[in-house]
């Protein structure tokens, strides 16, 4: 008897969805997309405005459209199970046509979760294939095409051959210029902040309870305060020197705090970046591997977590009220709200049609599968199980007390400080998750967690007046997670786009992350002028979210995708032909990145330039002199078999990883994969490479532990070789 063919993207998930619907069904992958347009053409006819898509089989996919295309032919009736998004719709659709299963029983069965219950009722409600979702989906995909094929000539006119520019990388490169450009042009305004140690009079025996008051200003000033220059910060420092300190005021007032909701992709990638140092890309392949699925010993191949692209904060009834029972029985019924959360998403352009990211049974804690999954799976997964479950507990209680004090000086002037405190009175969420923080924020408030017992009217003791002279601070550059959450609340992409646009930014050198922060590159800033002086609707924030409004239109039935393109094309190409033009008229700009290097065979400079396989070093008097090296990276440790440096380098091409190998290569073929450390190994001295954020591996010996202090292992070693 023909089994069923169901036909998925991966291999794990073809396992785990194999392995829930048993024999009757035969499970394969296709890999991902088996059509696209061609790679060395535009593939798009734009001559009639028709925008009829030319898809064509890559060769590294035709092995793989045989099998599937025969596996098809020997099936009663095919089931494609691709994601649940547009992209997966549409990878349906191509599916059906480069195969040739048009006339054969094809269905579309989707799910949220690899699970049992999820899996079952898909394949008992299968449907068709939404041809909204595939029309929008091609659409983005001409649009790309469109956008990346037409300006990309003019970027090899103007800038550089081998350029390529994008819709949504571009936005992103713009929003990255236009933060370095306001760090630039920012000029630090200088302030000073004066604080009071005050203490309460012991009484009877007690200890003195010494805090903090921060200077607020002049008793009775209004409205902000600034003490401007060092002048000015003697003079107030001097005045209160002797001053009369009382309590002018003690409010107390209890507040709570309610958790965040479930994670959505972007606030999945904001977070993971903020406690775990994940890159967009890698939060987004970890989740993938935990939706997959993966052995979980006698459970065998199960997904872990649901869909992981997804806008939507809104839980399954089943999985709300799963979480409320565990909570109930693990932490108390203090712990449990009397009713059940609920989350809206108030996000540009947020649609949804999906749940949140949440463990598939919120009784599979982390703990208990920690041994089946590697280290980055068991963090993300602990991290999504925890939100989850904070999401759907009691708030935290906080007593918070404000107190505003009086100072009188010798002089007869009157000053108000302010301190505050904060004490946890019930955890609530908190026993479980708090959400981090992007960056810190200016706050000249001194808060506490311990304040005495304060009356209005008393007296103070003043133990210690200080003065700190800060500066204002520029917006910060870009991190992975504030960057994802620009590109979302000014509804810049979608989802699925947020990963790899960010890492094709990089990937072209158009973006440099450095201690964590993005800074655009000479040629990225190069890129970005060209484009705003040429094309300002492709760098519109506005636009580029207009154009998402239109696709998500698309997506729903209310607006036609060949129309769409054509109110984009027509001014779009128009302006093509004016900046191609123009930059036929004026010569190429010269935007290589000078470098302190000095040719070793003409002496002329060294400039960095970038290429196929990232920058390196080429003499500045090319095409003369044709003279290039790699850039080296020393990082401070010396190689154990020649004693030269050893520099991080990259395997070839663009995706390359990294890996630390001997600067005097190819005479010294030394290379590891993990950073070498500047401590050597606490037992046997060799050489320490990292492993994990913490620990470090002997590359010789067997040791595996604590990154050791700066000259711990030479005075350990010092206290070996003594004589007894």
């Amino acid at each position: 008897m023909a089994k069923d063919l169901v036909i998925v993207e991966s291999p794990a998930k073809a396992r785990t969805v194999g392995r829930f619907l048993g024999g009757k069904y035969t499970a394969k992958a296709s890999m991902g997309h088996v059509r696209d347009l061609p790679r060395r053409k535009i593939g798009v006819e734009v001559a009639d405005r028709s925008f009829k898509p030319t898809y064509q089989i890559p060769s590294d996919k035709r092995k793989i459209v045989s099998e599937l295309k025969a596996a098809a032919k020997e099936a009663e009736t095919i089931y494609l199970a691709t994601d649940p998004d547009r992209e997966g719709e549409a990878i349906s659709w191509h599916l059906i046509n480069a195969a040739n299963m048009a006339n054969s029983n094809v269905k579309r069965v989707v799910f949220h979760e690899i699970t049992q219950d999820a899996i079952r009722e898909a394949f008992e409600n299968p449907r068709e294939i939404d041809q909204n979702l595939v029309d929008a989906q091609q659409a983005r995909r001409v649009l790309d095409r469109l956008v990346g094929y037409e300006l990309s000539p003019v970027l090899w006119k103007k800038v550089r051959r081998g350029l390529s520019a994008g819709r949504v990388q571009s936005i992103t490169v713009r929003l990255i210029v236009d933060r370095e450009r306001e760090n630039l042009a920012f000029n630090p305004e200088e302030f000073w902040k004066i604080e009071a140690v005050l203490g309460k009079q012991p009484q009877n025996g007690t200890a003195l309870q010494q805090f903090t008051a921060t200077l607020r200003g002049p008793k009775g000033h209004k409205g902000s305060f600034k003490v401007a220059n060092a002048t000015e910060a003697n003079r107030i420092t001097t005045d209160i020197d002797d001053a009369d300190f009382l309590v002018d005021s003690v409010s107390k007032r209890q507040t709570s705090t309610r958790p965040t909701a479930p994670f959505t992709t972007s606030t999945l990638q904001q977070e993971a970046w903020r406690k775990l140092r994940f890159t967009a890309r890698r939060t987004m392949s970890v989740a993938q591997q935990l939706y997959e699925g993966l052995p979980i010993g006698n459970e065998g191949s199960v997904g872990l977590i649901t869909y992981m692209r997804t806008d939507s904060t809104t839980v399954a009834n089943s999985a709300v009220q799963e979480t409320r029972t565990y909570i109930g029985h693990t932490f108390g019924p203090d712990y449990l709200p009397k009713s059940p959360r609920m989350f809206t998403k108030k996000t540009r352009g947020a649609q949804e049609a999906h749940e949140a990211i949440r463990p598939t049974s919120i009784t599979r804690e982390p703990e208990s599968i920690k041994s089946y999954l590697n280290n980055d799976q068991a963090r993300l997964y602990g991290m999504i199980w925890r939100r989850m479950l904070a999401s759907q507990m009691a708030d935290a209680l906080i007593d918070r007390t404000t107190i505003d004090i009086s100072a009188v000086s010798q002089s007869n002037a009157k000053y108000d400080f302010r301190t505050q405190g904060q004490v946890l009175k019930f955890p609530g969420f908190r026993a479980v998750y708090m959400e981090d923080r992007d960056d810190a924020v200016n706050d000249d408030s001194t808060e506490s967690t311990d304040l005495p017992e304060l009356k209005k009217g008393e007296a103070l003791s003043c133990h210690k007046i200080t003065k700190d002279q800060r500066f204002t601070e520029p917006p910060p550059r870009y991190s992975e997670a504030t960057l994802v959450k620009e590109l979302e609340e000014n509804g810049i992409g979608r989802p699925s786009t947020y990963a790899p646009t960010i890492a094709t930014v990089q990937e072209r050198d158009y973006v440099r992350k450095e201690k964590g922060r993005f800074s655009p590159t000479k040629l990225g800033f190069a890129v970005n002028d060209l484009l705003m002086t040429h094309f300002p609707n492709i760098l519109d924030v506005d636009f580029t979210a207009k154009v998402e409004e239109n696709l998500d239109e698309i997506a729903s039935g209310e607006r036609q995708w060949v129309p769409m393109l054509k109110e984009f094309y027509d001014p779009f190409n128009q302006s093509v032909v004016t900046a191609t033009r123009e930059a036929e008229r004026v010569p190429r700009d010269q935007i290589d990145e000078e470098s302190e290097e000095v040719c070793e065979k003409c002496e002329r400079p060294m400039v960095i330039k970038s290429g196929r396989f990232g920058r390196f070093l080429s003499c500045s008097g090319f095409p003369d002199c044709r003279n290039s090296r790699p850039i080296l990276n020393k990082i401070g440790v010396q190689c154990p078999e020649d004693g030269a440096d050893i520099v991080e380098r990259r395997q070839r091409g663009p995706r390359g990883k990294r890996f630390y190998g001997c600067s005097n290569y190819p005479a010294c073929d030394f290379a590891v994969n993990r950073r070498p450390l500047p401590q050597p190994c606490p037992e046997c001295n060799k050489l320490l490479v990292a492993s994990g954020r913490e620990n470090g591996a002997c590359t010789v010996c067997k040791f595996k532990g604590p990154i050791p202090e700066e000259g711990q292992v030479d005075n350990e070693l010092e206290t070996e070789n003594k004589d007894p």
